[in-house]
């Protein structure tokens, strides 16, 4: 029951933190935590800056986990980075979301994983195999759809809920920040990878 309790708290928080992002865009961090206390952690980016984010009374922590492809059925919601054109789209990773997270940030936008990539939130509607992999058809609101190839090696992954000793110094993040006038950074989740994982989103 407490293991419930938890995974129920850790997913709220999950959807509070993206509901809240959705309303502006975020700025992402994807990088190594260099420093932290109970009221700021400090960011070694991948572009090789460091950077300081407040972080909320509240914070918490979700573990980035790694999933494999067995682990996607139709009616996953699936949060997928890929490259290419609609018509030929490949992914770049996949996030498969907790049952209590389906919805969150649904539809098909730009994305900043890597030059000219997007990011496609929606529930997987057929999986069929393909000469490199699989192929997934995902629909999202507004009647929209996307056909993206997940090939062989594509990082998968999951939210699990985590604590804030996972936080630590050495650890690979990926946060999705607020940002006010002032040009301070703020959030209330921090998304570390399990036993070293890199999130690959």
């Amino acid at each position: 029951m407490r293991l419930v309790r938890s995974l129920a708290c850790a997913a709220l928080v999950a959807v509070v933190s993206a509901a809240a992002l959705a309303q502006t865009t975020p700025t992402r961090l994807r990088g190594t935590i260099s420093a932290i206390d109970a009221n700021t952690v400090t960011i070694a980016t991948r572009e090789g800056n460091s950077v300081n984010v407040r972080l909320a009374d509240n914070w918490a922590v979700a573990l980035v986990a790694p999933l494999t492809m067995a682990d996607i059925r139709q009616g996953s919601f699936v949060g997928i980075a890929s490259t290419g054109s609609d018509a030929d789209r490949t992914a770049l990773e996949v996030l498969v979301f907790p049952e209590a997270m389906k919805g969150a940030n649904e539809g098909h936008y730009p994305w900043d994983l890597q030059p000219e990539s997007m990011m496609t939130n929606a529930t997987v509607t057929t999986v069929a195999g393909a000469g490199d992999g699989q192929t997934l058809k995902l629909d999202y609101k507004g009647g929209g759809t996307q056909t993206i190839k997940v090939k062989p090696g594509t990082p998968i992954v999951t939210f699990l809920p985590g604590e804030r000793s996972d936080a630590k110094v050495g650890a690979k993040v990926f946060v999705g920040a607020a940002k006010a006038a002032d040009g301070t950074l703020s959030a209330g989740r921090l998304n570390v990878g399990k036993d070293g994982l890199t999130p690959p989103m």
